[in-house]
């Protein structure tokens, strides 16, 4: 399946003096505010990203380079690698919370959206699969965003339209920016529900979804639902194969830190978000590549739960070729390190409280921080002739990545039932799918340097869809 990518705006100029980088780093402490009509971020806040990159890259190279030096440098490691794996095990026995089997009272209305740009091939099954879920249908409306289509997208959806009562089409005017941010927030003052429901345009929805999801929304604090993530072509490849572990692993991790009060993390692909939450967070960000790690932070940030479910879960294609999973794979990357130079002072400030603060440090030093001080930590060893001095820190980083695998893939299976061959074929999945997650370090590393010393465009992105099936 091939992936195309499309440039859609540039928004900012990275390109800066630097000597304005104190004053970029400078934000009103007051850009949060109580009323939920008001957004979370400023313009200014998304500027000099790469001045920010490169003062991180700066802090965690020298910081690395000092722990070589220093004496109590090992026993500094092996304190934070104590303190890291005292919450790796508790996370690990977290229990999730039960969810609400039935909806109590009247049923919500419900917005599903979809971004569509060039979907010939899946758009037809797409709207067949959204317009007959099994929800009242007084009480659900569907709106497809055909994003500038030049393919026959606008043709089936009239065509469509025609057919289902329930299905809205917004065609976007050529010139309108924001990538799928923008498309979202054009059509959000043209929808009803109080709970929008946000799908790719290859994703295979089970027809129980809304029945099943909904209903977590009685909880008042609960911003936002992200289900997990399926790969409806996982057999096809090595490629796919490793996706299909990883979105295993993901959904797991994400699922037993919101067990323990942390950050639940949004996915793009079948999340549901409160209405109400997104208005108080100023809708979808067009200044982001990835807008749903970036709507997580400003949720959490303005006192929003995000919870995450095992089951039911949304199937979506994998990329099938290693070209197209490093570039889907560095978007992810410079999104989710693009949330933390935007929002640092706010996350700082322990705005979204010290569980999920403590929880957001705690994963962002193992995803970013330990990959960038890879590279310093094996020049400055080969220099002593000594082991990587953050060793202990990566040793426990590998197992909780492989238990957590393991532990996600039977929890994917547990619906099917366990035999003996279970186990091996778990085994088998799981150690696959360690030597496939072996990209992120590399792709982890070379994004944060290359955000510090190179400005690149802002730029939205999408996968071309094949229709591919399970």
């Amino acid at each position: 399946m091939p992936a195309n990518f499309w440039p859609e705006n540039d928004s900012y100029n990275e390109l800066d003096p630097l000597d304005s980088l104190l004053a970029d780093l400078s934000v009103q402490e007051d850009v949060l505010e109580e009323e939920t009509s008001t957004p979370v971020s400023v313009p200014s806040r998304f500027q000099g990203r790469r001045r920010k990159a490169a003062l991180a890259l700066t802090i965690v190279w020298s910081g690395t380079i000092a722990l070589h030096l220093v004496s109590w440098g090992s026993l500094f490691v092996l304190g934070l690698t104590t303190i890291l794996g005292l919450h790796a095990l508790v996370l690990v026995f977290a229990k999730p919370r039960r969810p609400h089997e039935q909806i109590q009272g009247d049923f919500p209305y419900v917005s599903v959206l979809v971004a569509a740009k060039n979907e010939e091939a899946v758009i037809d099954k797409l709207v067949r699969n959204l317009c007959s879920l099994e929800y009242p249908e007084d009480k659900y409306e569907v709106w497809i965003v055909d994003d500038k289509s030049s393919d026959r997208t606008p043709q089936l959806l009239a065509e469509l339209a025609q057919k289902y009562d329930n299905l809205r089409v917004l065609q976007r005017p050529v010139g309108a920016g924001g990538g799928k941010s923008g498309a979202l927030n054009q059509v959000l003052p043209l929808t009803k529900g109080d709970i929008l429901a946000v799908f790719d345009a290859d994703a295979q929805v089970p027809k129980d979804m809304l029945l099943q999801v909904i209903p977590l929304f009685q909880r008042e604090n609960l911003g936002a639902v992200q289900v997990r993530k399926a790969i409806a072509n996982a057999e096809e490849n090595f490629w796919t194969k490793g996706q299909m572990a990883e979105m295993a692993v993901d959904a797991y991790i994400q699922q037993q830190r919101t067990a323990l009060g942390g950050i639940g993390e949004l996915r793009g692909n079948g999340q549901f978000v409160r209405r109400k939450a997104l208005a108080g967070c100023g809708g979808w960000n067009e200044e982001t590549i990835t807008d749903d790690l970036d709507l997580t932070l400003r949720l959490h940030l303005t006192n929003w739960d995000i919870d995450c479910v095992f089951h039911p879960a949304v199937e979506e294609e994998g990329v099938t070729s290693a070209i197209a999973l490093w570039h889907q794979r560095n978007r992810w990357a410079e999104g989710g390190y693009q949330r933390y130079l935007d929002y640092w002072d706010l996350i700082l400030k322990n705005r979204m409280g010290t569980r999920k603060t403590w929880d957001l440090l705690a994963f962002m030093l193992i995803q970013y921080i330990l990959p960038t001080a890879a590279v310093p930590d094996l020049l400055m060893a080969i220099a002593k002739h000594r082991p990587p001095i953050l060793s202990p820190v990566t040793g426990l980083t590998v197992t909780m990545s492989v238990a957590g695998m393991f532990a996600g893939l039977a929890r994917v299976r547990k619906q099917k039932g366990f035999k003996i061959s279970t186990y091996f074929l778990l085994l088998l999945q799981t150690l696959r799918g360690t030597l496939y997650m072996l990209h992120w370090l590399v792709v982890m590393s070379s994004n944060t340097a290359r955000m510090s010393v190179r400005p690149k465009r802002l730029k939205w992105v999408k996968t071309v869809h094949t229709g591919s099936e399970n």
